[in-house]
């Protein structure tokens, strides 16, 4: 029997086994109006979609700039991220990382959750605290770095 996220349950579960997730990691520039409420609007609409489709993930936005780490089933990534390329709302996406392993999930509650730009920190903590997977801990240890030296604090500033 699967979860909800599409996760063997009990029995079935190979305890040694993780799954295989495919996870997508961007970050775009807004389109000219979009503000606070369309992308509250965004992220309602994620919530509805997501969760039926075993994705699950993060947006963070701030300064014009959105970044969002999504992962889930390959065949439902793949529907969304061409979703997303044709998503006049944004442009200029530039992918991040993007790769199918298998894995935990570094968001396994969020089926879409938006963060402010501030607590972008606290929210790569929490996920590094909480993931056993070495290539996670790698992975985050490197986005924390780069954050702490400031070369993320450019973006969405002309």
């Amino acid at each position: 029997m699967l979860d909800e996220y599409g996760f063997f349950r009990g029995a079935e579960l190979d305890e040694g086994a993780l799954p295989a997730l495919y996870h997508f990691v961007y970050c775009s520039r807004a389109a000219d109006g979009v503000d606070d409420a369309e992308v509250g609007r965004i992220v309602e609409s994620a919530q509805r979609h997501n969760l039926a489709r075993g994705i699950t993930g993060v947006l963070v936005f701030g300064s014009g700039i959105f970044f969002q780490w999504i992962e889930g089933p390959a065949a439902e990534m793949q529907n969304l991220i061409a979703s997303l390329h044709g998503d006049s709302r944004h442009h200029d996406i530039v992918t991040l990382s993007q790769s199918e392993e298998e894995r935990e999930r570094l968001y396994p509650n969020w089926d879409m959750e938006k963060v402010e730009a501030e607590d972008i920190r606290l929210v790569l903590q929490d996920a590094l605290e909480s993931t056993e997977d070495k290539d996670n801990i790698a992975a985050l240890t490197r986005i924390l770095q780069q954050l702490d030296s400031g070369r993320l604090n450019s973006l969405g500033r002309v």
